[in-house]
């Protein structure tokens, strides 16, 4: 893989070590990432997923919104707010039809807690967590978090000082949101493949990432910052394009 600049927002502590980072990308209120995906399962599409990426000082802010097509128009938000350290300030998830719950997940000293409120007005049900503050945030509901996951892993494990950039596996902890569980998180590099993306053949580059319920396969775009284009789930018929 030829090296090319990377701009990657503060969650994913800024690569260095011979990648360049887009002039004035470290500016208040920069927009890192927007867009959607549509998630598709037997070649139907059943959901659509909105989502951005902002930057601003130490910490950066990812957004997004999925919803069902169809008839139920079940649709849920979340917001991930974390440091240029990695460690999370606040993660929120709302559910904004058919029902109300939402949870938040904050800082609780060195590690985390979870709060879920099933209902407006409900005390909330705590849960914590032993895993540090540092830990990545992995909603099943949301695949811009894997995003977030995979531009953490080319930060930290992968080796930018000569052509082709050099990865290793890593593991990751992670906080499941939904299951109200913990978990690590396995990521393993496979290299460039040719991917066809809406009839135009792509040449991205492809990450497995596992843990101890699911395996993903992710493309990310080399020749634009690394965004993630596709999303294959295993043992499922549900892939995620990038629209």
């Amino acid at each position: 893989m030829k090296l090319r600049a990377i701009f990657v927002v503060s969650t994913l502590w800024l690569l260095t070590s011979g990648v360049a980072v887009g002039a004035g990308k470290e500016a208040a209120g920069q927009m890192v990432d927007s867009g959607s995906f549509g998630v598709f399962m037997n070649g139907k599409r059943v959901a659509t997923e909105t989502f951005s990426i902002q930057q601003s000082g130490g910490a950066s802010t990812t957004s997004a919104q999925v919803k069902e097509e169809g008839g139920s128009g079940a649709s849920q938000s979340s917001e991930l707010q974390i440091t240029s350290a990695g460690a999370v300030i606040r993660y929120e998830w709302r559910e904004l039809s058919p029902g109300k719950s939402a949870l938040v997940i904050v800082p609780n000293n060195e590690f985390l807690i979870e709060r879920i409120t099933q209902n407006p007005g409900d005390k909330p049900a705590e849960q914590p967590f032993l895993m540090p503050n540092t830990s990545v945030v992995l909603d099943n509901n949301f695949l811009v978090h894997r995003q977030v996951l995979a531009w953490r892993y080319l930060a930290s494990s992968c080796a930018h000082d000569a052509a082709p950039m050099r990865c290793g596996p890593a593991q990751f902890g992670a906080i499941i949101p939904q299951e109200r569980t913990s978990t690590r998180v396995n990521v393993q590099p496979v290299g460039e493949e040719k991917v066809k993306i809406r009839d135009t053949e792509r040449q991205l580059l492809r990450i497995n990432i596992k843990s101890d319920d699911d395996e993903w396969a992710l493309w990310l775009d080399p020749q634009d910052h690394y965004k993630l284009l596709r999303v294959v789930k295993a043992g499922a018929n549900t892939e995620v394009v990038r629209d």
